[in-house]
């Protein structure tokens, strides 16, 4: 099996689509080309190597020697300012995850090079305590797994979330941590110290109970049954936990909503929160092509529903509406969130992270910033 080039608009898809063999326990059911590419590739026949021959898609890992390792933003509907990602690409493979895109940045495809081919940040601990030692740094909240889970299975050998935690502890930094993954119960050793400074918070996602559909749209992140066992175990070592439904998949998800927000609330999460689907740039045809391939008779209706709270297109990036969508679908699903945390007892306001406590280490003279 070779590839030629082909100028135009390119293959299909499935042009790009290797076998299910191939791809098992991965998410995404094609590899297109990036949006910035100015060829497509398409798979064919050349008599030398039949695909069904070639190995299963391996994960490889790069390492990047990142310049700087807090990312600004200042996106008015978002409650950070500043973010941390160690890794680029994720190997849990969630068909959805709006951070597919990125990877067309890399000249690698959003699709399966998503999850396969990755990028690690070796220098990022090191980089944060040259950023927060910078003279004149004032803190405000970290957000840690903004667009790759922090707790991915790589982390498992790297320790790069580890290794930062650890920089913002000694520092007295808040964070707020977003992750799918029970392996951030390994880090309870530093996130319980943190949580009793009133530092960190932690929002484990929450998409489905249904282990065969969270099999099919995220592969390789930990069951659901783990991911209420995390907020479990946040929760009795004292570390605020909430549960965040993202994205509610109309159609397919969307009908669990107070069930998942009510086991989350069992396993002790003191909020509760979701985003609608997000289908940027090339997101949208791998989303056609994975409910083509797992829920066809499903497609259709979904891809409507998502239409009515975008204006009749399926994404649209305005702020302040781009997280939930408009019309009365989107204003549905926003009631029934919040009818549902509230019977529940959740938590309608987090407290504050502080900031108060930030000091350089061994800095003469070091002491807390006041606000």
């Amino acid at each position: 099996m070779a590839a030629k080039d082909t100028d135009g608009t390119g293959p299909r898809l499935a042009a790009a689509t290797p076998r299910p063999e191939r791809r098992r326990g991965r998410g995404a059911t094609a590899n297109p080309s990036g949006r910035f590419e100015t060829a497509r590739r398409e798979a064919f026949a050349d008599g030398w190597e039949r695909e069904e021959d070639l190995p299963p898609l391996r994960t490889e890992v790069t390492a990047e020697q990142a310049r700087r390792i807090i990312t600004r933003n200042d996106s008015p509907d978002i409650g950070f300012d500043r973010s941390i990602n160690p890794y680029r690409g994720c190997e849990h493979g969630c068909v959805y995850c709006f951070a597919r895109p990125n990877h067309a940045y890399a000249g690698l495809s959003p699709g399966l090079d998503f999850e396969t081919k990755l990028f690690a940040k070796p220098n990022a601990a090191a980089l944060l305590e040259r950023e927060l030692s910078a003279k004149g740094y004032r803190p405000r909240v970290i957000a840690l797994g903004t667009a790759t889970d922090p707790y991915q299975p790589i982390e498992r050998r790297h320790r790069l979330t580890r290794a930062v935690l650890e920089v913002l502890a000694r520092f007295n930094h808040p964070v707020g941590i977003v992750t799918k993954s029970d392996l951030v119960l390994r880090d309870l050793d530093l996130l319980a110290p943190m949580a009793a400074r009133g530092l960190v918070q932690v929002a484990v996602s929450v998409t489905t109970l249904d282990p065969v559909l969270a099999r099919r749209m995220e592969p390789r992140a930990p069951r659901p049954e783990k991911r209420l066992a995390a907020i479990r175990g946040l929760t009795a070592a004292g570390v605020p936990a909430m549960v965040l439904m993202a994205p509610v998949i109309p159609g397919l998800n969307d009908h669990e909503i107070e069930a998942v927000l009510a086991r989350a609330r069992e396993a002790g999460a003191g909020a509760a929160g979701s985003v609608l689907l997000r289908l940027p740039h090339e997101l949208a045809d791998l989303m056609r092509d994975w409910f083509s391939e797992h829920y066809p008779a499903r497609a259709a209706r979904a891809f409507a529903l998502l239409a009515e709270t975008r204006g009749g297109r399926v994404y649209d990036a305005a702020f302040g509406t781009r997280f939930t969508g408009t019309g009365p679908y989107a204003t549905l699903l926003s009631d029934r969130v919040r009818q549902t945390a509230r019977r529940l007892g959740f938590e309608e306001a987090r407290p504050a992270l502080r900031t108060d406590l930030f000091a350089v280490p061994g800095r003469e003279g070091a002491q807390g910033c006041l606000f």
